[in-house]
């Protein structure tokens, strides 16, 4: 799915305890935002979140972290300037992570458009990862320009070897994934075909739940590919695609977070319609402690 069929998503709404060690890029009961109130860090993805955002980002971050957050996503604003994060491009990361940090919030991981990380942009792209604090950059999907499978084998190919040099600059690389990657191209899975191309000690996934109204659960996937999961940007959905808080759709969470560990998956993003992040927050802290 391309960027705007992303934006087009969010405004369609405007367990074991030993399962949940993986979240933690902070300690388990650390002070995310300020307190010791939840053990196990949830974070969220800005895009839904551009406009109030790029008006007090440092009002907003503190807005999030009042609603039970400890983690931020976010994207670089150069490339997403187009939708809606101009007033960020004039900013320099290492402000933008002190206000993050100022909010008892924490920046772990952002996403950056698949020619920000080609050629030189790959270095200034670093460069802005270094002063933000990134430990994870992530690409919100592969530029394939046609609609063979083989053009996806390829690009995931190359994305293997961008990886590489993320790995020698002291980060991980995530892949995250849209609808489209769950089409069926030549008689194969495009979702498979990418995961059977890719170099998984390289490159980590970044699961997006939206695709259980195609009828794929993030389970599944966190089972068939153990371990090649670092993230997941979660949403909930009605079975008549109605974007609602976490917890009231279709979506068997324990069953999740219980696939989460063998997956790997070590943070978790909500990306959904501004409205429903306070009672997302709210159910999964109570449902992970």
């Amino acid at each position: 799915m391309k960027k705007i069929n992303r934006r087009a998503f969010i405004g369609q709404g405007a367990v074991g305890l030993g399962a949940m060690l993986a979240f933690s890029q902070f300690p388990l009961g650390a002070k995310a935002n300020g307190t010791t109130k939840y053990k196990h860090p949830v974070g969220f993805q800005i895009f839904p979140l551009h406009d109030a955002i790029t008006k007090d980002f440092p009002g907003t971050m503190k807005m999030m972290a009042d609603m039970g957050y400890q983690l931020v996503e976010m994207c670089y604003p150069p490339s997403f300037a187009q939708w809606g994060f101009e007033a960020l491009v004039g900013m320099k990361a290492k402000d933008m992570r002190r206000m993050i940090n100022e909010s008892g919030l924490h920046c772990p991981s952002c996403h950056f458009l698949v020619q920000d990380l080609r050629g030189d942009n790959l270095d200034k792209s670093i460069g802005f990862a270094h002063e933000l604090g990134l430990t994870q950059m992530i690409c919100p999907g592969l530029d394939v320009p046609g609609t063979a499978i083989s053009q996806y084998k390829e690009a995931a190919a190359e994305f293997n070897k961008i990886a590489e040099k993320i790995k020698s600059a002291g980060m991980n690389t995530g892949l995250h994934n849209h609808t489209k990657e769950f089409a069926v191209l030549d008689g194969e899975l495009i979702y498979d075909a990418i995961m059977g191309e890719l170099n998984g000690d390289l490159v980590k996934m970044q699961f997006q739940t939206e695709v259980i109204f195609l009828g794929y659960k993030a389970s599944t996937y966190f089972e068939k590919y153990p371990g090649r999961f670092i993230s997941a940007h979660l949403s909930d959905w009605t079975t008549d695609k109605k974007a609602v808080p976490i917890g009231q759709g279709v979506i068997d969470w324990k069953e999740f977070f219980e696939a989460a560990k063998i997956g790997g998956v070590k943070n978790l993003f909500v990306e959904m319609v501004p409205e429903n992040f306070k009672d997302s927050a709210a159910y999964i802290h109570g449902l992970l402690g």
